[in-house]
């Protein structure tokens, strides 16, 4: 079953890749905006990818989704969820941080025995 998208993907994409060109170019930060179209483009392409609802992605403020196949959870808090910052979601989306490095960040708080991205990224 395809995921229903609400964001355009020619739109994802191209906010996705200026994300990534700001952040190698070191230019100033971009708009609240784009970073929020590419953080929802993101976590669409991730539940396309990784069909399922065995665990959720929360990037506060910006998005949630979930994914990868297993027990579906339906009432109360997930049993596995991730949630991290948008800087370092987009940085695991595009490939310039690994699940392990962005772990050690301290910042991705994962909880549940399939709060585990490391296979599903990056998404480029």
């Amino acid at each position: 079953m395809a995921i229903k998208r609400r964001i355009d993907p020619a739109e994802g994409a191209r906010a996705f890749r200026q994300w990534i060109t700001t952040t190698e170019a070191g230019t100033a930060e971009l708009a609240r905006p784009v970073i929020a179209m590419a953080v929802r483009y993101t976590l669409e392409e991730l539940a396309s990818r990784a069909e399922g609802n065995s665990v959720e992605v929360r990037v506060p403020p910006y998005g949630v989704t979930q994914c990868i196949a297993g027990p579906r959870h339906t009432r109360g808090t997930p049993p596995n969820v991730i949630e991290l910052p948008a800087s370092i979601w987009l940085a695991l989306a595009s490939g310039k941080i690994g699940w392990e490095a962005a772990l050690a960040t301290g910042k991705v708080a994962a909880s549940g025995l399939r709060a585990d991205l490391s296979a599903e990224l990056p998404l480029v």
